[in-house]
C-alpha cells in the first residue's frame, strides 16, 4: 500500500485533464463524473500498491493511456478500461460494476486484460519475469495469446503498457527485472507490435530493449549518429531540393521528411554485414507524403515514382511494392532506392496522406477506413489463424516458435487458376496453400502446377505464381509434413490429422500387445508397461505405438524390456570374504536411473505431472534443493542447486530456469554414487559393504575399487529413497577405519 506524493497528485490530475481533453468527442454522458469520483477515490483510499520498480500504478496508467490515444487512436473504452485497469486489479471495483457503469465494451477489454495478470499471479518472483514464465509453462502462454485473439484492443493496450513501462524504468536500480521486461519487449511486444504496423511503437521498444541490454553498443551508435547528423540533414536536404520542385511542377500537393533509421535496426545491419557503423550506407530513408483524394492515390503515388526514377538510377532489386498487393496488416506504401548526388544510394517511400496514418498506427488506424477497403487487411484472418494454431499446439515452445513465426514481415502473393489472391508468409510451400483451401485438400495433396509446371507439395511459393493444387485419395498425412509447412494452420491441420490417425493405429497396436502378451501367458501390467516405454526411450505411449505399427520397433525387444523390469534388480551385499581393495577393478560405464519413479515434481508451485528427466551432471535424488531447466526441445530438466553447471546456466540461460520442488512421499528408488578415499587396509571393502547391508531401505548396486600405494579410491552405487537417509549413510561410512573423504557425486 501506498501514499500519493504532491507531486504525483499533480501528476496524475494534469494527465487526467489532458487525457479528458483529447478523447472528450468520444465519451457517454456521466463517464467524467464517474470516472473522477473513481480516481479520486484510489487516491483517497491508498486501494492500490506501487510496483516491483516502485511506479505509482495510478499515474502509469494515465501515461498509458495517453499513449494509446496519441500514438495507436483509440478512444473512449480503450482508454477507460486502462485507466479502471488497477481499481479492479486492487479489488475496489469489479468487472461487473465497470459494464454496468460505462458498458460491456469497456468490461470486455478489462476482463482480457486481467486474465493475462491472472496467468502470473502465482509467479512467486514478479510479474515482469515474464519472459522465463511464458518460455515455459505452455498452458500459460497459450491462454496468453489467446487473450490477445480474443479482442485486438487488449493487443494494442499492452502493447502501448509495455512501451510506457520502458520509458518509465530508465533510472531503476531493479536491474535483474529491468533486464527481464527489455527481454520481453524484445521477443514478444516488439515483433507483435511490428505485425499489426505500429511501426513508431515498435522502433521504441527495439531502441529501448538494446539499450537496457547491449548498452555499449546503443550509445556508440547513438554518438556516431550525433556525430553525423549535419552532414546527414544537409545531403538530404540537396536530395529533396530538386524532387520538390518537380513534384509542385507536376501540380501534386505532398510534404517530404528525411527519416533515420532506428539505432536497433542499425544495430542488427552491422551485425548482419559484419561491419562497422561506417560500413552501412543506408542510414535514412526520404518519405513522400501525397495530399490527395482516395480514388486518385495509386495514380498520384505511381505519378511519383515516375517522376523519381526520371531524376535518378533506381535499384529494380530493392523495389517493394505495397500499393497493388498491401501487407496484412493493412500497410500500404512504394518502395523505391535510387542512386543520389554523389553516387549514395538512398532510398524513397512514397505514400498519402492516409495510408500513412494507417502505417503510424497500425491496425487502428485501419479499422477507420475500413468502409475505404473491403476487408480488415487480413487481420481477422491472421487471428483466427492464430486461434487455430494454439487450440492444436503441443507445447508452449511449439507455440512460441511458431507464433514468432508468424509475426514475420515478408509476404508472398499467390494466384489459384481462378484469379483468387492468397498471401502467404515468405518461405510457404505448396502444402500450405493446399491447407489454406480446405484440410481435406492439404490431406490428399500430392503436388501442384505452379505456373503450368509439376512441382512436388515441398515446391516453396513465389509472389506472383499461379498454382493449381493436385490431390490424390490414396495420399495421408505424415509427420514429416510439419517440417515442410511454415504457417501455423496448416500445422495445426497436420497435428490434427495425425491424432485421429494415431489414435486409430494406436488402439490397434495395443490390441495386438495384449494378444501377445497372453499368447506367453505374460500378465500385462499399465504401470510396468509405462515404464518399459520410458526405458526403450518414449516419452509418449503415442510415439511408442507408432513406432511399433510401422514395424521400426519390434515387439520381441517390448516384450524382452518388460519381463526385465518385470523380475527387477538383484541386491548386491558382497561375499564377506576379506579381500585387499586392488582386487576390484573401476568401471566408469554405469550410468545411474531412477527405479519406480512415482515420487511428485511440483514445477513453478502448481504445475504436476510435467514431463520431466533427472539431469545425469548431478544426479538429483528426492528432497535436494532442485531447479527445473527448459530445454532446447521443450522438455525440463531438473538440476541440485549446487550442480557445477549451474551457475553458467543461471548466468546464460536464466530465463530457462523455472523453480521445482519434491512432493509426495519420497518413495522411489534413486541411484546416487559415492566416492571412497581411504587406506588400502584388508576387509575395509567388507566394513563398507556391511554397513549398507545392514540397511533394508539401501541397495548395493556396485562397487569399483582402485588401489595405489596403499590407498584405495573407489565409487559405490547405491539405491536409496531420499537425501536423509544419504547424509545418514555418509556419516556412517566416515566412521569406518581407514576411511578419509566420503563425497557424492
Amino acid at each position: 500500500m501506498f501514499e500519493f506524493t504532491i507531486q504525483e497528485r499533480e501528476q496524475a490530475l494534469g494527465l487526467y485533464a489532458r487525457l479528458k481533453e483529447k478523447i472528450l468527442s468520444s465519451l457517454e454522458d456521466g463517464d467524467d463524473e464517474r470516472m473522477r469520483h473513481h480516481l479520486m477515490q484510489a487516491i483517497g483510499r491508498h486501494e492500490v500498491g506501487r510496483d516491483v520498480f516502485g511506479l505509482n500504478p495510478i499515474v502509469t496508467s494515465l501515461q498509458t493511456a495517453l499513449l494509446v490515444v496519441d500514438e495507436i487512436g483509440l478512444r473512449r473504452d480503450a482508454v477507460l478500461a486502462v485507466m479502471l485497469r488497477p481499481g479492479v486489479e486492487s479489488g475496489s471495483v469489479t468487472v461487473d460494476e465497470v459494464g454496468q457503469l460505462f458498458g460491456l465494451s469497456v468490461g470486455r477489454i478489462l476482463h482480457g486484460l486481467l486474465r493475462i495478470r491472472d496467468l502470473y499471479e502465482n509467479n512467486p518472483v514478479i510479474e515482469s519475469e515474464r519472459a522465463n514464465f511464458v518460455r515455459s509453462q505452455g498452458e500459460n502462454f497459450r491462454n496468453l495469446l489467446l487473450s490477445f485473439a480474443e479482442d485486438m484492443r487488449v493487443i494494442l493496450i499492452m502493447i502501448a503498457d509495455r512501451v510506457n513501462l520502458m520509458r518509465q524504468i530508465r533510472d531503476t536500480e531493479n536491474e535483474p527485472a529491468k533486464r527481464e521486461v527489455s527481454e520481453e519487449a524484445a521477443y514478444l511486444y516488439a515483433p507483435l507490435a511490428h505485425k499489426l504496423g505500429l511501426y513508431k511503437l515498435k522502433s521504441e521498444l527495439e531502441d529501448l530493449s538494446l539499450k537496457y541490454l547491449e548498452h555499449d553498443a546503443y550509445y556508440l551508435i547513438r554518438e556516431k549518429l550525433n556525430a553525423t547528423k549535419q552532414a546527414r540533414d544537409a545531403y538530404i536536404e540537396r536530395f529533396i531540393g530538386p524532387v520538390d520542385e518537380k513534384l509542385r511542377a507536376a501540380g501534386l500537393t505532398f510534404h517530404m521528411k528525411g527519416r533515420t533509421k532506428s539505432i536497433h535496426s542499425i544495430w542488427q545491419k552491422m551485425k548482419k554485414q559484419k561491419c562497422g557503423f561506417e560500413g552501412v550506407y543506408d542510414l535514412f530513408a526520404i518519405r513522400i507524403i501525397i495530399d490527395c483524394p482516395i480514388e486518385r492515390e495509386k495514380q498520384s503515388c505511381w505519378q511519383t515514382f515516375a517522376i523519381i526514377t526520371d531524376m535518378y538510377t533506381s535499384n529494380p532489386k530493392r523495389m517493394r511494392d505495397w500499393l497493388s498487393v498491401p501487407k496484412s496488416n493493412g500497410y500500404e506504401s512504394l518502395h523505391i532506392t535510387v542512386l543520389g548526388p554523389e553516387k549514395k544510394w538512398v532510398e524513397v517511400q512514397i505514400r498519402t496522406e492516409r495510408m500513412d496514418e494507417i502505417a503510424e498506427r497500425g491496425v487502428a488506424a485501419h479499422w477507420r477506413y475500413k468502409g475505404v477497403k473491403a476487408e480488415g487487411g487480413g487481420m481477422d484472418e491472421w487471428l483466427a489463424g492464430i486461434r487455430q494454431m494454439l487450440e492444436n499446439a503441443d507445447d508452449g515452445m511449439q507455440a512460441m516458435d511458431q507464433f514468432r513465426m508468424e509475426l514475420e514481415d515478408d509476404e508472398v502473393y499467390v494466384f489459384t487458376p481462378k484469379g483468387d489472391l492468397m498471401r502467404f508468409v515468405h518461405g510457404a510451400t505448396v502444402l500450405d496453400m493446399a491447407y489454406h483451401i480446405h484440410s481435406k485438400v492439404g490431406n490428399a495433396c500430392t503436388g501442384a502446377r505452379v505456373n503450368g509446371r509439376a512441382v512436388t507439395f515441398r515446391q516453396e511459393l513465389h509472389s506472383g505464381d499461379t498454382v493449381e493444387i493436385l490431390t490424390s485419395s490414396n495420399q495421408k498425412p505424415k509427420q514429416e509434413w510439419l517440417n515442410i509447412v511454415k504457417t501455423s494452420r496448416a500445422k495445426a491441420k497436420i497435428r490434427l490429422a495425425l491424432k485421429e490417425t494415431q489414435q486409430k493405429e494406436a488402439m490397434m497396436v495395443k490390441e495386438m500387445l495384449e494378444r501377445k502378451f497372453r499368447n506367453r501367458k505374460i500378465e500385462q501390467d499399465e504401470s510396468t508397461m509405462m515404464r518399459t516405454m520410458k526405458k526403450l526411450g518414449y516419452k509418449e505411449a503415442s510415439d511408442f505405438y507408432r513406432d511399433i505399427a510401422e514395424n521400426s520397433l519390434d515387439v520381441a525387444d517390448v516384450i524382452d524390456k518388460y519381463l526385465e523390469l518385470q523380475q527387477g534388480e538383484k541386491v548386491v551385499t558382497g561375499d564377506n570374504i576379506a579381500r585387499p581393495a586392488d582386487e576390484f577393478v573401476f568401471d566408469e560405464k554405469f550410468h545411474p536411473q531412477v527405479q519406480q519413479n512415482d515420487d511428485v515434481l511440483v514445477i513453478d508451485k502448481n504445475l504436476k505431472g510435467v514431463d520431466y528427466q533427472l539431469a545425469h551432471c548431478c544426479n538429483p535424488i528426492y528432497g535436494d534443493d532442485i531447479f527445473g531447466f527448459v530445454t532446447v526441445n521443450g522438455g525440463i530438466k531438473i538440476h541440485r542447486q549446487n550442480c557445477p553447471n549451474a551457475p553458467e546456466m543461471r548466468r546464460r540461460f536464466g530465463y530457462r530456469i523455472v523453480k521445482a520442488r519434491w512432493s509426495g512421499k519420497g518413495s522411489s528408488q534413486y541411484a546416487i554414487t559415492l566416492r571412497v578415499i581411504g587406506n588400502d587396509d584388508l576387509g575395509i571393502v567388507n566394513n563398507l559393504t556391511s554397513i549398507i547391508s545392514k540397511d533394508e531401505k539401501l541397495v548395493l548396486r556396485s562397487i569399483n575399487i582402485d588401489s595405489d600405494d596403499g590407498l584405495f579410491r573407489g565409487n559405490l552405487v547405491i539405491m536409496l529413497n531420499d537425501n536423509t537417509r544419504l547424509e545418514s549413510l555418509i556419516k556412517k561410512l566416515r566412521t569406518v577405519k581407514g576411511v578419509k573423504q566420503v563425497m557424492r557425486i
